[in-house]
């Protein structure tokens, strides 16, 4: 188990097809952080009507628990697919701490956490739009799954339709690009030295800088696609994908995405 100071997950979608949830639970197991922030979209509350909800995921969520009786602070910032659970934000039980948004100071820096889902438009003024995407993702999701069954078999690397379309429709990279500056620049206003989401289930590390000045922004991506965690230690962050090594013990893998300046 590695000791970290602080570890950032988001976009696990608990209760839909689409999470690896053994990885998952592998993860959390190898892990001993002071602080976890559950940035968003944690469990699907949007796909509850599909009445799945497997002992794999409820192990996650007991994992969680354990993880508090250890110790750690876990903070749990709601996203638009637990968006019920902002009616109960502010509160808090022991370690746990249900929050709309957090700010922290970290070596002397100061961090703005929050899910993201604030900046879209589909998902704030056409909701039932935003559903039924969520339904079409799914099933391409599921679909997916069993297409890197037959790969797997035939010892082929794994294929994701999703991120594919996301990589190359010129409207999602617009949009993904529109929200990254969108944080950014609020988060240069506000003065902040980071700004830490999740939501498009891109992740990254990157500086940006505009006219009044410059922040870290990150992304701690998805347990769907992209299996990646934010992990903060020795007064570094880095972001980590999953993997496996022969044995099917966790193997941490220094994500390939180079770290960009981008001058607005």
């Amino acid at each position: 188990m590695r000791d970290l100071h602080t570890v950032v997950i988001s976009d696990t979608h608990l209760g839909t097809f689409g999470l690896h949830a053994e990885e998952l639970l592998k993860y959390l197991k190898s892990i001993n952080p002071r602080i976890l922030i559950l940035n968003g979209d944690i469990i699907d509350m949007w796909a509850f009507k599909k009445r799945y909800f497997p002992k794999e995921h409820l192990e996650i969520i007991y994992e969680l628990m354990q993880m508090i009786e250890r110790g750690t602070t876990i903070y749990y910032l709601p996203g638009n697919h637990d968006d019920l659970l902002r009616k109960f934000t502010d509160f808090s039980s022991g370690n746990f701490h249900l929050r709309d948004k957090l700010v922290l100071m970290l070596n002397g820096k100061r961090y703005w956490f929050f899910h993201g889902d604030v900046f879209d438009v589909s998902v704030n003024y056409s909701r039932w739009i935003a559903k039924l995407g969520g339904k079409g993702y799914d099933l391409l999701i599921r679909i997916n799954r069993f297409m890197n069954l037959y790969l797997k078999k035939m010892g082929k690397e794994p294929y994701s339709f999703s991120k594919k379309i996301k990589d190359n429709v010129k409207n999602a990279v617009k949009f993904i690009t529109d929200f990254e500056h969108t944080v950014m620049d609020l988060a240069i206003e506000d003065d902040c030295d980071y700004v830490v989401c999740g939501h498009i289930h891109t992740p990254v590390i990157k500086k940006y800088r505009n006219d009044e000045g410059e922040v870290i922004y990150m992304n701690s991506g998805d347990w769907i696609e992209n299996l990646t965690a934010l992990e903060y230690n020795n007064k570094e962050w880095k972001l980590f994908r999953y993997s496996e090594s022969e044995d099917k013990t966790p193997k941490y893998i220094p994500f390939k995405e180079e770290i960009g300046t981008f001058v607005d």
